[in-house]
């Protein structure tokens, strides 16, 4: 949709995810949206060094969410939330989903 003014999917996937659900590293983003772990790490790599996004240390993991002090931080977050208004309803709610607690164990899927 954004692929146009952001340069590339990736940097839709990546926006979009970090939007909805406030931080993301490159593996979990790559998963979700089943692409390359590789050009979602670049593209990571680049809005860090753009200023556009920060990261921070957890662990051995690089957690990325949006920088406030980029000057267009807010303008952008607002494009983004448009966007993911746009996706289709399914996209939309697993996207919205965050599941962070593992399953107990013996459940049935």
């Amino acid at each position: 949709m954004l692929e146009s003014l952001l340069g590339s999917a990736d940097g839709e996937r990546v926006l979009l995810f970090i939007t909805e659900r406030g931080e993301g590293y490159g593996r979990q983003i790559a998963d979700f949206w089943g692409c390359s772990v590789t050009g979602i790490q670049r593209r990571l790599d680049r809005m860090e060094s753009g200023g556009v996004l920060q990261a921070k240390g957890v662990g051995r993991t690089r957690v990325y969410t949006w920088n406030p002090r980029w000057p267009f931080s807010q303008e952008l977050q607002a494009l983004m939330r448009k966007a993911i208004a746009f996706l289709p309803a399914a996209q939309r709610l697993r996207l919205q989903e965050d599941r962070r607690r593992p399953r107990r164990r013996g459940k049935p899927s």
